[in-house]
């Protein structure tokens, strides 16, 4: 007679609890993200209607809390023109055109 020994099951749970970042601290930190994009968003569509028609599919950060905003065709020739202005904000990117999305959803 065979014995089958029983499959052991996974365990589940974080392999770093101690890096657990709390509810709060979350909650937070996702405000902050919501008024730096809702702040970028704003800007983006006051100059939106004025870039499109030279601009169209261009890159575009912002800047939220300078209003400054960067474009350019190359995306990662935007970002350096935002970092040497502004190395450690955050940034907002948009691509100019009806929606202001960049890639494929």
């Amino acid at each position: 007679m065979t014995l089958i020994e029983p499959k052991r099951k996974p365990r589940r749970g974080r392999i770093f609890p101690e890096y657990t970042i709390p509810p709060e601290e979350r909650r937070r930190r996702e405000a902050e993200k919501e008024a730096r994009c809702k702040g970028g968003r704003v800007i983006f569509e006051g100059v939106r209607d004025d870039l499109i028609k030279d601009c169209y599919n261009w890159f575009m950060l912002v800047e939220p809390n300078s209003g400054d905003y960067f474009i350019d065709p190359d995306e990662e020739t935007a970002v350096q023109k935002a970092r040497q202005k502004h190395p450690d904000a955050w940034l907002v990117t948009f691509r100019i055109n009806e929606t202001g999305a960049c890639g494929k959803i």
